[in-house]
Order: C-alpha cells, then structure tokens, then sequence
C-alpha cells in the first residue's frame, strides 16, 4: 500500500514538472523569447544538479546560445525566469529602476540568514540599509585595516615555517578570512594556523562546506519555495548568535568599546551610529560600490538584538568564503602568471621601502595591485547570478531589434548574469587571460558600465565592498611582498571549476609553492 501511494505521488510530480515546463516554453515562444530546452525541473543546469559539472558552464551555455538576444527565457522548477544577458538593461533594473526589483528571493527557513541584510525585504530592507550604511564608510573601515595587517603577519610566518612544501591555498586562505571576521566583526583574537582546531573556525567550515543533504535542501528549497527547509546547521547558527548576543551584553555591563561590528552594530541598535552614508570619492579601489542613499519610510525602525545577530552572520558568511574564494583564485592566478607577480612585486616592494607597512590611504595609490585583484573579480566572481523579484510589473525593451517587449509581472524572477558577462569577448578581448591591465587608469574608463559588477549594483549592491577589497588587498600586499608564489606538480593549469558546486572552487583545490624571497 505505501509503495502504491509513493509511486503515485511520484508519477504525479514527474506529470506535472512536464506540464509545467512545456506550459512554462509555450509562455516564452509566444512572447517571441528566445530559450534553450533544458529538462523538466532541473531546467538548463542538469549537468551540475548531478555533479557532472560546475553550475557556471550550465549558465554559460544559454547565455552564449543567444549572442544577439539581451535577454532569455529559462525554466526553473516550475517557474518561468528571464536571464538578462544585456549589461544596459541590468543597469536600469538594478539603478534607474531599482523600485521595481528590490528584493532577493528567500530560499531558506533559517532565522539568523532570512533575517540578514541580504534576505530582508521591502521597507524593512530600506531601514536595515539606512541603518547600517554608516558602518561601512571609509572612516569606519580605517580603523580595521590594522586588524587585517596582524592576520596577514601571522599568515606569512606560518608560510615562512612551511617554506617549499605544496600548500592548499584554499585551506589557509580561509583561516585567513576567519580569523580577520573573527577580529573585526565579533572582537575575537583567533590565529588558525596556530589553533588549527578552534571553535571558530570548526563552525565556520560546518557553515560554507555543505553536504549533499545541504545541496538537496537548497535545491528543494528553489523549486518548492514554501517547502520550509533550514539550510544551515542549528549548533552553528546558535554558536554566532551567542557570540554577538553575549559580546553586547558583556560590553554594555562593562562599558567596553572596540572597534569592531559588533561595536558598531551596537551603536546602531541604539541610533548612535554617524557618518555619511554618501562618501563617493573615497574608494580603495575600483570595484568599490558607492554606499547609495536609501530612504525608508517612517520612523527608524528598533532592532532587537537577535535581529543585529543576523547582520554579523551574514558579515560573517560572505567574508569567509566569498572573500576567500577570490583571494584563493588571486593567488593561483599569480602562480600561473608570473610575469604578472614579478610586476606587483615590484610595486609592493618599492610602496614598502618608502612606507613601511600598508595602511586605508596608502592602499588605493597601489594600481597595479588594484589591477590584479580587479582581473581577478573578472574572471572568479563569486556570484554567479544576481536574482531579484518584480515588485510592480515591469516593462523590458525588445529582446533584440524588431523583437517584442515583455512585461515582468509582480513576484516573477529575473536572473541578471555575472560571471558570463565578465567573460564575454565583446566586452574582455581574450577573456581567458589573466591581465591586470585591462584595469590600468588609461583602460578602465572604457569599461561598460555593468559590464563588471563583482559586488552587484545599485542600492541592492554589496554594502561591505570596502571591506572586502580591503581584506583581499593587505593579504596579496604582504604575501607578494615575502613570496614568490611557484606552480607546482599539484597546480591545475588552466583552472577549472569543481563540478556540482555553485561556490568558486578549483578541481582538486588550489596548490601552490612558497617560496621565500632573499
């Protein structure tokens, strides 16, 4: 009896995947929009759903099947998309209109992430932004930087000790990127390369290191979006959100300050937090996005403290592994070019026998460095893809010339493309290249607009881009300025990406030589 009601609940669903996603092809061939058949369900990206390979080539392939076309119809689940290939119309739905596409769809039942920054919605968005963009101005960012150049020593020392051996880049890096959250965010001494084993850094790799059941979750979690599941581990969620919780409590009783989030994030429950939230001409670098003005409606919103809890957890979340993967990828690329290191080199070197040391002002007068890790962002982003929800509907142009507009209705999905138009010859000439230079002052500038978004765009961009950039940068200063990075027997050349996995992983890891410069 149970077998005859499993086989009947499954040949239902498999009946209606197919009557959706040919309901679902019927809808895009009469609007005259251009798709790729894919498979009921899995839609274009079935290759990576079973771990044949990585999501990107799935994306990449139905964005370069309409080379002529700015946008596409794709099915996910048992939903229509649209995939926006043209980097103009990407502007104006996450610029010029950003009030038709303000929020992100939610995917998850976890607390602490659906109450984040990045999960709020609507005017509760608006107030958490407004609240929280005084805390990422230059001025508040400064004071980090010595944080990140006191991790970074303890990298290189480490590096010095284990001088010639194959080094799996992306094991250190992210204990790199742990230990300078655990410092800045939630005011935590942690040295992992020392304390291999501490709690941090172990709830840390339980978080980003998800495990097939984790892969279903999310999985389900897109094509069923009411179907409830938490994605993140219970014992990691509680350990952060006792960090901060008790960390506040301990800092109000004692009146303790630090400069750190957690400092910060405590200012803005009580409405103490000031600075400018506008600061455009202070950047440290070119990918930096501008902390744009969002005005809620309404009197400023009072958060509890479970609620600044969720802010540190999503600080935490993408500085560990977003950041790592980039620093990860930076550092791969440097030992499979090293023309391009010699040169960093060079200016690192002369930037520290004139300084020193590198501080907030000195790191945006490093151009090249700049270069480097702006090529890198280029080809390795870390997002795939930036989603958002019509919120009101929304009128694209033609597809192409002669072609028809469409209507985005409200709580339709558009998916704009990233990593496909950073690798897209019509705008990067040789886009497999690793080269710097594409971003020297005389070249940027030639750039189309939107057509490099590592951080996304507009109001809904990344709101810790300084951090970040920052982060990277001290780490790639002072490891170019005591290493030369070497490929060795273990180093992929080119590099390709670990199929089944949507976050930005080398096959068989990152493995490169150290070795210490005379």
């Amino acid at each position: 009896m149970i077998a005859e009601i499993l086989i009947f609940i499954l040949t239902t669903l498999v009946a209606f995947a197919f009557y959706s996603y040919y309901k679902n092809q019927n809808v895009f061939k009469s609007k005259d929009m251009k798709f790729l058949p894919g498979f009921p369900m899995f839609g274009n990206i079935i290759k990576s759903s079973f771990g044949k390979n990585h999501m990107f080539y799935d994306l990449d392939r139905v964005y370069r099947a309409f080379p002529g076309e700015s946008y596409v119809g794709y099915v996910e689940g048992f939903v229509p998309l649209y995939l926006i290939r043209d980097p103009s119309i990407i502007r104006l739905i996450t610029v010029k209109d950003f009030d038709h596409f303000v929020d992100h769809r939610r995917f998850a039942t976890d607390d602490l992430f659906n109450e984040s920054l990045f999960m709020m919605t609507g005017e509760k968005w608006r107030h958490m932004r407004s609240t929280l963009s005084p805390a990422f101005t230059g001025s508040k960012m400064r004071k980090m930087v010595p944080f990140m150049c006191q991790t970074s020593q303890n990298i290189v020392e480490h590096l010095k000790e284990t001088e010639g051996q194959n080094i799996n880049v992306g094991e250190l890096i992210r204990r790199y990127t742990n230990d300078v959250i655990a410092s800045t965010a939630f005011g935590i001494e942690v040295n992992s390369v020392k304390d291999q084993k501490n709690r941090f850094y172990e709830y840390g790799q339980k978080i980003i290191n998800f495990s097939s059941v984790q892969k279903a979750k999310i999985f389900l979690s897109v094509i069923f979006p009411k179907s409830g599941f938490q994605i993140f581990p219970k014992d990691s969620l509680d350990f952060f959100k006792h960090i901060v919780t008790s960390t506040m409590e301990y800092r109000e009783k004692n009146n303790v300050e630090r400069p750190d989030m957690i400092q910060l994030l405590m200012e803005a429950s009580k409405g103490t937090l000031d600075g400018p939230t506008e600061d455009k001409s202070d950047t440290v670098g070119f990918a930096t996005t501008e902390l744009t003005a969002v005005k809620p409606k309404g009197e400023v919103q009072k958060w509890s403290t479970d609620q600044l809890a969720a802010q540190a957890f999503i600080f935490f979340l993408a500085g560990f592994d977003s950041t790592a993967s980039v620093l990860v990828m930076a550092f791969h690329e440097l030992a499979l070019n090293p023309e391009v290191q010699e040169t960093l080199y060079q200016e690192v070197r002369e930037h520290h026998e004139k300084h020193g040391t590198v501080t907030y002002d000195g790191v945006p007068t490093l151009k090249y460095l700049d270069g480097v890790l702006n090529e890198t962002l280029r080809k390795w982003p870390p997002t795939l893809i930036l989603d958002r929800v019509c919120q009101k509907p929304y009128t694209l142009p033609p597809p192409r010339e002669g072609g028809k507009p469409y209507t985005v209705k409200e709580g339709e999905v558009i998916f704009n493309f990233v990593n496909s138009l950073h690798m897209d010859e019509k705008y990067y000439p040789e886009p497999e290249k690793f080269k710097p230079e594409r971003f020297s002052d005389e070249n940027k500038q030639n750039i189309k607009l939107s057509a490099f978004i590592p951080f996304g765009s507009g109001p809904r961009s990344c709101i810790a881009s300084r951090f970040a950039i920052l982060e990277l940068k001290v780490l790639l200063y002072y490891v170019s300025l005591n290493f030369i990075l070497q490929k060795c027997e273990k180093t992929r050349d080119p590099i390709e990406l670990t199929p089944g996995e949507f976050q930005v992983r080398c096959i068989g890891g990152s493995w490169v030589k150290f070795q210490a410069r005379k």
